[in-house]
């Protein structure tokens, strides 16, 4: 029987507004709600986690980067390794839209999961016919 669970794929900008309290925060937290109530499936490509979490160092050091993903860990969200059909899927996105090639995952792992991407960021904009989007509040 086919899961007809509403499923999201967070993007590291989703994940960020979370974690930094920004906008769209509420939104996502809602997400997160419904994940653990099992209302949703919240997925995330571990690419686009290497890229929140590599921007937390950046911006907050290796200690804070290192509480943040015991947090994360914590956190309802069902992590995606790369594997080769999903590589080859997020190459061929960013061979034909102008997207970063880190967003092409969320993309792919959103078409290969019938799901909807949660993104503020506006370079999505460009894939808006290939995946549901979910545009978090900006500012």
């Amino acid at each position: 029987m086919e899961d007809k669970t509403p499923s999201y794929v967070l993007d590291s900008f989703a994940l960020l507004a979370h974690l930094q309290d920004e906008p769209g925060a509420a939104q996502v937290a809602r997400l997160l709600e419904n994940a653990k109530a099992q209302r949703v499936h919240l997925w995330m490509c571990i690419i686009n986690f290497a890229e929140a979490m590599y921007i937390t160092e950046r911006e907050r050091g290796l200690e804070k980067t290192k509480d943040t993903i015991a947090a994360v860990d914590t956190l309802p969200i069902r992590f995606v390794d790369v594997h080769r059909a999903l590589a080859l899927a997020a190459a061929h996105i960013k061979a034909h839209h102008p997207i970063a090639f880190a967003d092409a995952f969320a993309v792919a792992l959103a078409q290969e999961k019938h799901a909807t991407i949660v993104t503020g960021d506006p370079e999505f904009k460009t894939v808006s016919d290939q995946v549901s989007i979910e545009w978090l509040k900006r500012a």
